[in-house]
């Protein structure tokens, strides 16, 4: 009687048996990947993340590359496999951004990732004798163009945004020229109204001093001269302190320093010391919260966050009032400012806006998943639905860009995601999640 020789398996064969292995080992990889990021110190902003913030949208990506191992390459199937893997790519790359990430953190995440992949099917062939070495070739040839792909589309998403943030500034100081040239187009009329023998090339801060104090000009004509002048040193003087406090983000000149302190007897500071101005305009100003909530973090920069996102919510909000809110979720605790504005979807200068507002709607998507599978529903804001007033919007509020960033690059210190909802109908809500601990 003859031994019975094993069945030999084709290529295809062997690649859908480990397809099947991956498939039914996902939560084991998810897991070891966690592991290796928490355990890099590099990655700080992992910590700060539940397992399905930090999970994201790399299970899509894992069932699109097992649908690439299976099908032919250059086929149809592969081809579909692997447009859908590049749109999770993506969707991974802003959400990490969102995240508050620093780019050196997504290419260690990959690197994790590729590891995890990599010892798993290594693991796999080493337990199947009948697993090819050509097999295996092919298999780790696909995984390594898989990561090599994420890595260059996270890039790209990250350069993108910062792309966008750019174009923000670019638009805020274009808006301050398009000032100081009002100003200086008035200025020069009520020269020409006030004195008609001066030479009109003449101009200057001793020009402007001279006009201001003589005799000739009207005290009405004067007064607003003054206002006008006003207006626009004090639009600059901002400007200039802005960009130099998000040069110093930028530059890594800012470090920040961890202690215990009570988050809701900050917000409540906060509220009280900004109350007079929303009074004074005519608004409410509402602080929601537990009594007492005990975090680690810096205090100071939670603060300065905090405070810039009111006062740009008290600054544009015309009618209703803002409110603020904080309580705490799993390990993180969270920060939202709600206002009746009117909304932040602006036009061309606002692209860090839009970039906002995509990266929550992502983050929605990924954690409503997770959540469902848990039994539980996701805490990421509600984006406006489509075809709402927020969309036709063409609101544009001077220096958001430059503000935006320097709140976008405060929550990237702070290890903390910065999520946005804005309608032109329903005002405009940021909710920053920022970890318990550090």
């Amino acid at each position: 009687m003859k031994p019975i020789q094993p069945v030999t398996q084709t290529e295809g064969e062997q690649l859908d048996a480990l397809c099947r292995h991956l498939a039914a080992r996902r939560a084991a990889i998810l897991l070891a990947w966690r592991q290796a990021a928490d355990d890099d110190p590099q990655q700080t902003t992992v910590h700060s993340l539940t397992r399905g913030q930090f999970n994201d949208h790399i299970p899509q990506v894992l069932d699109a590359f097992e649908r690439q191992l299976r099908a032919q390459p250059g086929g149809a199937a592969s081809e579909a496999a692997g447009r859908e893997t590049k749109r999770e790519e993506i969707k991974h790359g802003l959400h990490r951004w969102q995240q508050g990430y620093r780019l050196q953190e997504i290419m260690h995440e990959w690197g994790h990732l590729q590891l995890c992949l990599f010892d798993e099917v290594a693991g796999f062939a080493a337990s199947h004798p009948g697993f090819g070495a050509r097999t295996l070739a092919a298999a780790n040839r696909r995984m390594i163009v898989l990561v090599s792909d994420a890595i260059s589309e996270s890039t790209a998403q990250y350069e993108r945004m910062q792309r966008a943030e750019a174009e923000g500034r670019m638009a805020d100081l274009e808006g301050a020229l398009a000032s100081i040239n009002e100003v200086e187009r008035r200025r020069a009329a009520l020269i020409h109204e006030a004195v008609h023998d001066i030479d009109g090339n003449v101009f200057g801060v001793t020009l402007a001093a001279k006009l201001l104090g003589g005799t000739e000009i009207e005290a009405a004509e004067r007064a607003e001269f003054a206002e006008v002048l006003q207006q626009g040193v004090q639009s600059v003087t901002e400007m200039l302190r802005d960009l130099k406090e998000l040069a110093r983000l930028e530059a890594g000149r800012e470090t920040r320093e961890i202690a215990t302190f009570d988050a809701a007897e900050l917000v409540r500071e906060l509220g009280n010391f900004h109350r007079p101005i929303a009074d004074g305009r005519g608004l409410f100003l509402e602080v929601r919260g537990p009594r007492k909530l005990m975090v680690e973090g810096d205090a100071a920069k939670v603060r300065r966050l905090l405070q810039n996102l009111l006062l740009n919510a008290l600054k544009y909000t015309e009618r209703g009032g803002v409110t603020m809110s904080l309580g705490e979720e799993a390990e993180n605790w969270w920060l939202m400012i709600k206002d009746t504005g009117p909304g932040l979807l602006a036009g061309p200068g606002a692209p860090i806006v839009r970039g906002l507002k995509e990266a929550t709607a992502s983050a929605r998507e990924s954690d409503e998943k997770e959540a469902a599978i848990q039994g539980e529903r996701s805490h990421v804001l509600v984006p406006p639905p489509r075809g709402t007033a927020a969309l036709q919007s063409i609101h544009q509020q001077p220096g958001e860009g430059i503000g935006l960033s320097i709140v976008k690059r405060l929550c990237e210190l702070l290890d903390a995601s910065l999520e946005m909802a804005s309608a032109a109908d329903t005002g405009t809500t940021f909710r920053v999640v920022l970890p318990r601990t550090y």
